[in-house]
């Protein structure tokens, strides 16, 4: 006797989907979330239209219903970090989210519906910002952060977020900002713009907008929404005609609600020449002369935002050719270079900047930059890689040239390497640049003009010939500039190593021993170097004192 397999299949595909449906019910109690049975349910086509197949198979959810601004979702995890993409691309469009906990089974069903739907109406989650021409263009009256006050100021709730942001990115490229800071307070947030080394502030916006903008850099740096109590990190670019920008994103948790800062990569800002960076000609002969040499170390010192990656890049450029190889270690890759293999360190994965150099090595480059040199055995590394046929370009962390002498020794390398390794270290700063259109002259009093000969005096001989008259000038302002400044410079003090030195590198090295013999050697001072381009107009004294301090003037004249 046979008997049918059918009914008994189809009793438990029954039993199993009520047993599924039985289990969303109980996990729409835990969320308290109103539970939804799809099967009963009919699904809007305009709903599906809002979000993609992939988005809503990705967030394991359906749009099924909506009217003018508010639409209904059903899911099966409404705390994912994929279902609140799908809610902030909803918000985005201005629409009310009304959430519903159903089963994957009816999820599945739900999603069968969109072969309804034409591939061109079906919403996606755009990751990048693009900025046309016309909206470059449209912002061509934005010449101050007076005027980018006026514009971003009209950002209310009914903006959308992408409109939003992209007026705040607008506004931050045609100013040259090199930041923008987005920060909640009590009942709204304030965005914030560093030019030229300054923070302005821009706007205040509602909280709501601040709330979505986040979410949005977040989509956009493929950051967790859902993840609020902690730090995160990312990236994304920002589309134009000509070069994109990059953007990297840090969000940080604070007090009223998250805090954003993005740095603008734009690569303009390192298409530059020798010339550009501010180099007095002396110095400017010293660093080639230098970097013409086939192997050694050439050091770049500084603090954050001293520019010592412009500087880095701009020396990668100049030696760069179709006849070397070169390769970078980067934390991470800010501007990408052509014809330059650039690699990202990613400690979690153990490729740090000892353990990248070593591998690069094996590549067989001719030069070799590390980003920074941090450790005992990224310093050895380094060092035994200028030793060994290689230029090898760096940063390292000191107020000073001369004291990265003692820092090195402190990380491990023997002060008998130092000499034969490094062939140069650069020391700087950045400066706000006089506006030229309206900087007016200072006037000079009768002490100032004896601080400024007894200064004169004071320096290299070989040095004094190559200042020319002295022209003191003062900020004013203008439409082409920010209160009296445009643009920055660097101030420098070069440290050119030779065999002289090798006798100062004793046990007992510190920093004021190799400033004397190095001075003895016709070294320029970092503060001097800043006077200098105030002496000429290019800066101001005020500006030389808030990158180096107080001036120290000499007391008398020194022959």
């Amino acid at each position: 006797m046979k008997f049918s397999q059918a009914p008994i299949s189809d009793t438990i595909k029954n039993l199993s989907r009520e047993a599924e449906e039985r289990d969303a019910e109980r996990r729409a109690k835990k969320e308290a979330l109103p539970y939804l049975d799809l099967r009963n349910q009919a699904i809007d086509r305009t709903a599906l239209e809002l979000v993609s197949e992939a988005t809503a198979r990705e967030a394991k959810a359906v749009a099924f219903d909506k009217d003018k601004k508010s639409v209904k979702i059903a899911t099966t995890d409404s705390k994912s970090n994929e279902f609140n993409k799908m809610l902030l691309l909803l918000e985005e469009q201005k629409f009310k989210s009304t959430i519903f906990i159903s089963s994957l089974s009816g999820l599945k069903e739900a999603w069968g519906q969109y072969v309804s739907v034409r591939v061109e109406d079906r919403g996606e989650i755009v990751s990048e910002i693009k900025l046309g021409e016309g909206v470059i263009e449209s912002k061509s009256n934005i010449k101050s952060t007076a005027q980018a006050v006026e514009d971003v100021s009209q950002i209310d709730s009914d903006v959308s977020t992408t409109d939003a942001l992209v007026k705040i990115l607008a506004d931050a490229v045609v100013l040259r900002a090199s930041d923008i800071h987005i920060e909640a307070d009590k009942e709204n947030a304030t965005i914030r713009f560093r030019i030229d080394g300054m923070l302005h502030e821009i706007a205040k916006i509602p909280k709501d907008v601040h709330g979505r903008l986040v979410g949005r850099l977040k989509l956009l740096a493929n950051l967790k929404l859902n993840i609020k109590n902690e730090a995160q990190d990312g990236r994304f670019s920002i589309r134009r005609s000509g070069k994109d920008i990059e953007s990297r994103v840090s969000i940080i948790p604070a007090e009223y609600g998250e805090s954003a800062v993005l740095r603008i990569l734009d690569p303009d800002t390192i298409d530059l020449e020798l010339v550009d960076l501010g180099l007095r000609e002396e110095d400017k002969e010293t660093l080639l002369e230098n970097i013409k040499m086939p192997n050694g170390m050439v050091l770049v010192t500084g603090p954050t935002g001293s520019g010592k990656t412009t500087t880095l890049y701009t020396l990668l450029k100049i030696k760069n050719s179709s006849e070397t190889k070169a390769i970078t270690i980067e934390d991470p890759i800010e501007y990408h270079l052509d014809g330059i293999e650039q690699t990202q360190v990613s400690p979690k994965d153990g490729y740090t900047f000892a353990s990248g150099l070593r591998s690069v090595l094996r590549q067989d480059p001719d030069i070799i930059l590390v980003g920074e040199i941090r450790d005992k055995e990224t310093a050895s590394t380094a060092i035994d890689a200028a030793l060994t046929g290689h230029l090898v370009f760096s940063t390292l962390h000191t107020n000073s040239a001369s004291g990265a002498i003692p820092r090195l020794i402190d990380l491990g390398v023997k002060s008998d390497s130092i000499t034969p390794a490094i062939n140069l270290i650069i020391a700087q700063r950045l400066v706000r640049r006089l506006c030229e259109k309206c900087k007016t002259p200072s006037v000079v009093d009768a002490e100032l003009k004896s601080k400024i000969e007894n200064f004169l005096r004071a320096l290299p001989q070989n040095v004094r010939p190559t200042i020319g008259p002295i022209a003191l000038y003062e900020k004013s302002s203008c439409d082409a500039c920010e209160d009296g400044f445009r643009g920055r410079v660097g101030i420098f003090e070069l440290l050119s190593l030779d065999s002289s030195f090798e006798e100062v590198f004793g046990l007992n090295v510190g920093e004021a021993k190799i400033m004397k013999h190095a001075r003895n050697k016709g070294m320029v001072y970092m503060q001097e170097d800043g006077v200098i381009k105030a002496l000429s107009g290019t800066t101001t004294l005020e500006e030389v004192e808030r990158a180096t301090g107080s001036i120290k003037w000499p007391e008398a004249p020194v022959e």
